[in-house]
């Protein structure tokens, strides 16, 4: 294949667009499921830390489950799951079946399987953080609140941020599984375009190039977020 050949397929076939899209499609998946899993998983850590032993023993049923049982088995069984919930709710309200949105489905479903593995992230970062700093917050009478707030989170931030950062990095791949479902990003770009043209290697190995792109852009940005945060370390003589 030469030079003009491999133009003509990305520039005027369009593959580098419809590629450029399923990136789009990859990122914006992974980074709402990012977030909601640090939400989940904040939410996981402060109740292994302090809440109630019913709870706790919740969170750790979770946490155990979801780290335990293969990723695309959960995406299929909450999916499917989720769906079928949805609709046996609207059809016992007496609504008619909705139509479950992909984008949103994606989003929720790799959340919920982040927040097992962030929340232990979390949880191993508060823990690390030396006690008598939030002694000391309390002895001023800081609610619990603005103790999470301003004190906790700011400190264990630089103890997360690389399990954080390994985290955002393999969900950034884990999103390619969400195709399973019928929904397309990054990878089922590239399989449609190879599956028209023929030409395989050429489009999956553009397609782990446009992964590579990802992964040096996200090193580099969590490079410069945990040198930030190293200034909030705590300093020893």
């Amino acid at each position: 294949m030469t030079l003009s050949d491999i133009t003509r397929l990305f520039l005027t076939d369009g593959w580098l667009q419809a590629l450029a899209q399923g990136m789009v499609k990859t990122l914006g998946i992974s980074v709402g499921a990012f977030i909601l899993g640090l939400a989940i998983g904040l939410i996981v850590a402060m109740v292994k830390l302090k809440g109630p032993r019913w709870m706790v023993a919740c969170a750790n049923c979770y946490t155990t489950l979801y780290r335990a049982v293969p990723e695309l088995l959960l995406i299929l069984l909450l999916y499917y799951a989720g769906a079928d919930l949805i609709n046996l709710t609207m059809a016992a309200l007496g609504q008619p079946k909705v139509e479950i949105n992909g984008f949103l489905a994606a989003i929720v479903v790799l959340g919920i399987v982040q927040g097992a593995y962030s929340g232990e992230i979390i949880r191993g970062a508060i823990e690390a953080i030396p006690h008598g700093q939030i002694e000391a917050a309390r002895a001023y009478g800081i609610n619990r609140f603005l103790l999470v707030r301003r004190v906790i989170l700011p400190t264990m931030l630089p103890f997360a941020i690389a399990g954080l950062s390994n985290l955002w990095l393999v969900l950034v791949k884990e999103s390619a599984l969400i195709s399973v479902v019928g929904y397309s990003e990054l990878l089922t770009a590239g399989r449609q375009a190879a599956a028209s043209t023929k030409h395989y290697l050429l489009f999956y190995l553009a397609v782990g190039a446009f992964y590579y792109l990802i992964t040096l852009v996200s090193s580099s940005v969590f490079r410069q977020v945990e040198v930030r945060f190293e200034r909030w370390m705590p300093r020893h003589a």
